[in-house]
């Protein structure tokens, strides 16, 4: 009954199912890997002898889950995410955070490991990165201070550094950790200037341990997308660009980024993202917008969607 050639390949294929999501019943694991329930309970043992904390569950649907573990296994890869690991490592380089040495370690470690199939579609992927021009390169931060702060927005803790070698010491509620044109940037209430501050992460030397939890307060314009994009780009209508509106489209932010020159792209799910623009027209706003390929959901203002508006007749009449 087992469609599977090899044993190993069908570990992987087991291990590739648990990952995807929190419970497993053990009869819908056997229907998608073509094996009996039998032949899954013998494989979950022997990924539980490599050191996967694989959990069984009782009840109608009885089945399995992977949960955290005390140390780490040997990590198995199905090719899709062995691909996908090597194209982030090797894109890493133009991050900015300082991992640049370590990614480059660890895509030589993960290719070593690959099978030769794997290899030649990694060694055939020739990557060049091209930022949009800027004065001077942009600094580095090391990763040591981006886990640092990272950390501090999770926990809500109160963030104590030094900013600037003449600077006194500061605080601040850390709310976003964000990159904008290869810099990565502290979106912070300041506690002392009791204003929203956004610091340069290269110049923050945080001090040790952290201050106390704190609420996190409500950002101007909503969302860090729309406050971004208002302290970099002016968004009281005396900046280079008049007219500026906020979207929601069906697409990873992962592939609406790298189009859009000026504007702010957050990530809202795996399928979805909030994109801020602006243009000189709201029609020629509405056009970039446009382009992309996927839906999109209008957050405003009106200006904006009465030019998608105008766009549509115009289209429509062309199409007739």
């Amino acid at each position: 009954m087992d469609s599977m050639p090899k044993t190993s390949a069908r570990l992987l294929a087991l291990l590739s199912l648990l990952q995807t999501r929190r419970d497993w019943p053990g009869a819908l694991l056997a229907e998608r890997l073509e094996v009996s329930p039998r032949t899954v309970r013998r494989d979950v043992d022997r990924l539980r002898e490599l050191g996967y904390p694989i959990a069984t569950f009782k009840g109608p649907d009885g089945g399995y889950r992977l949960d955290s573990g005390t140390r780490l296994p040997p990590l198995l890869f199905d090719d899709e995410q062995a691909v996908a690991l090597a194209i982030a490592l090797r894109t890493a380089v133009t991050g900015g955070a300082g991992i640049e040495e370590a990614a480059a370690r660890a895509l030589n470690t993960v290719r070593q490991v690959m099978p030769a199939r794997l290899r030649h579609r990694i060694d055939s992927l020739q990557v060049t990165a091209v930022e949009r021009p800027a004065s001077r390169p942009a600094p580095q931060v090391g990763h040591e201070v981006i886990m640092v702060l990272g950390a501090a927005v999770h926990a809500r803790e109160v963030l104590r550094f030094d900013y600037g070698p003449r600077s006194s010491p500061r605080r601040a509620e850390p709310h976003h950790l964000i990159t904008w044109g290869g810099r990565w940037y502290l979106v912070a209430w300041d506690l002392d200037r009791e204003d929203w501050r956004t610091f340069r992460a290269d110049r923050i030397v945080p001090r040790l341990p952290a201050g106390p939890r704190f609420t996190p307060r409500e950002l101007p314009g909503g969302t860090v997308t729309a406050f971004v994009a208002g302290r970099f780009l002016g968004s009281d209508g005396s900046g280079d660009q008049p007219c500026r509106g906020e979207v929601i489209l069906g697409l990873p932010a992962a592939d609406v980024s790298p189009y859009v020159r000026d504007g702010a792209v957050e990530e809202l799910g795996p399928d979805r993202c909030r994109l801020v623009l602006g243009s000189w027209s709201w029609t020629g706003l509405a056009s970039a917008v446009g382009r992309f390929d996927a839906d999109i959901e209008v957050v405003g203002p009106a200006e904006l969607k009465d030019a998608f508006a105008r766009l549509a007749r115009r289209f429509a009449d062309a199409s007739a």
